[in-house]
């Protein structure tokens, strides 16, 4: 062991590579993120319209059974 060991010299990584990878990444999630939105906005909508439906029809089958048991009775 007279002879020095020899260091391993890696080239470095340049900061253009993880900041080009870092703008393609948040590219893809701001993508991700508007697809995602558009998504949640189309479900919203159809809720809402359900839910109205539901409270439409509940009203009306209470509004039935109110006529129903007042000629029954």
């Amino acid at each position: 062991m007279a002879t020095p060991r020899r260091r391993i010299v890696r080239p470095s990584t340049p900061t253009t590579n993880t900041d080009a990878h870092r703008h393609r990444q948040l590219q893809k999630l701001r993508g991700r993120l508007d697809h995602d939105r558009k998504a949640l906005g189309r479900w919203h909508s159809r809720l809402t319209r359900a839910f109205n439906t539901v409270q439409k029809l509940q009203a009306k089958v209470v509004r039935l059974e109110r006529q129903m048991t007042k000629l029954e009775g």
